[in-house]
């Protein structure tokens, strides 16, 4: 697996894109890793300090979730290093996506990302400049559809993603509003979790769970694993905190989910991040949903888990080790030979495979058939690995064998 990885790491990418933009400082790249299938995806992050090789990294990570995902195409990530919360933020998007226009036509397809928002800035800004849909060059350069095809594919994919929730099963109120692009990825968190215990033998009911990150991602994960049985004990966020070592009661979490805005945890009852920081480590809990910004993790934080009673990570964040390298780092490879790694490509799947779904020729647009396509699609992985691994460690490493082989 190393000296697959390591070829894999080394391949330089097929096409480096870089822009600046003539009005303000902002600089941009899309990296494509390569055309595998003739297409290539990966949304577009916006973040001060962003640089080429985090770009590269994501694009390389992008290529090896689409083994999970679908469709067999190449990864991308398109990146602009810019201040997101700068007013001029707006005309700097829609100056980016002009210039990449030409590769959004033929063969590279894009979401949102870090601080750039799918459906009120991908989508407007694109369809501006003649795009149909952000993941159009997909379509053209893998699916090479006729075009009545392609304009019924464009349809599912433009309704799918946006399609508000109404089956309270999948919703934390119906009556709010909330998309599957809300939803799913934390979701597929979840199900993860879920589907290694059943692989296993063993539920994930009663399971106890640290959470850290309460944005989409790790909020909408603590719902779904609240819903399913688990007690989560802890939250962490960047404001701070909450800890219940009995667990929060499914109502609780509901509640917290509702009453956040846009990312940030709100309670009365926050313990200050100094605080949380220093005693969330410790808590007894089997699971841990790392579902904030990338590289957080220490080895520190990991042995102190494991101390008392850690058995799963499923990682909502993409690489959540605080590694340099790009994939398997020592922090990673540590963890992995401790407890039940299961890797973000395979975890945080969902959005990628939504995307994935919608390409397909008329599927059904329900939530239960939209929500249980990735569901399935994670719990197929997991026996995969599993199959090959009956170990509760090493899955990371078996996993990473198991999509390299595809792309090397």
């Amino acid at each position: 697996m190393k000296d697959l990885l390591q070829k894999y790491e080394d391949k330089e990418p097929e096409i480096v894109f870089n822009w600046k933009d003539p009005e303000t400082e902002a600089e941009g790249w899309t990296v494509i890793n390569s055309l595998r299938g003739g297409a290539a995806g990966g949304g577009t992050r916006m973040r001060k300090g962003l640089n080429m090789n985090e770009v590269l990294s994501l694009a390389k990570t992008m290529e090896v979730k689409f083994t999970v995902s679908g469709p067999a195409i190449g990864g991308a990530k398109s990146g602009i290093n810019f201040d997101p919360h700068d007013p001029r933020k707006k005309g700097v998007l829609e100056r980016w996506y002009k210039a990449i226009s030409p590769l959004l036509k033929s063969y590279y397809g894009t979401g949102g990302d870090l601080n750039v928002d799918e459906l009120h800035e991908v989508i407007p800004m694109t369809e501006e400049t003649g795009v149909w849909h952000p993941q159009e060059g997909v379509f053209e350069g893998h699916f090479k559809p006729t075009q009545a095809d392609k304009i019924n594919r464009i349809g599912q994919l433009r309704h799918g993603v946006i399609k508000v929730i109404e089956n309270p099963k999948y919703s934390p109120d119906v009556s709010r509003k909330y998309t599957v692009a809300d939803m799913i990825t934390g979701f597929g968190v979840a199900e993860a979790v879920r589907h290694f215990y059943d692989a296993h033998g063993e539920s994930v009911e009663g399971k106890r769970a640290i959470v850290q990150g309460f944005g989409n991602v790790g909020a909408a994960a603590a719902f779904y694993l609240s819903q399913m049985g688990a007690k989560v004990v802890g939250i962490i966020d960047v404001v701070g905190g909450l800890i219940k070592e009995e667990g929060f009661s499914f109502e609780e979490i509901r509640t917290l989910y509702l009453k956040k805005t846009g990312n940030t945890l709100i309670s009365d009852d926050l313990i200050p991040f100094e605080d949380i920081n220093k005693q969330i480590w410790s808590l007894k809990a089997e699971v841990f949903l790392p579902c904030a910004a990338s590289r957080l993790i220490t080895q520190k934080q990991i042995d102190q888990m494991v101390n008392t009673g850690l058995e799963v990570i499923s990682c909502g964040a993409n690489v959540p080790f605080a590694d340099k390298e790009i994939f398997f780092g020592p922090i990673m490879e540590y963890t992995d030979n401790k407890i039940s790694l299961i890797p973000d490509f395979i975890s945080n799947c969902g959005m990628a495979r939504v995307f994935a779904y919608f390409m397909e020729q008329k599927v059904q647009m329900t939530d239960d058939a939209i929500f249980s396509d990735t569901s399935n699609l994670i719990k197929q992985a997991i026996e995969k690995v599993y199959s090959k691994n009956q170990s509760k460690t090493g899955i990371s490493e078996t996993a990473f064998e198991i999509a390299l082989s595809q792309l090397i």
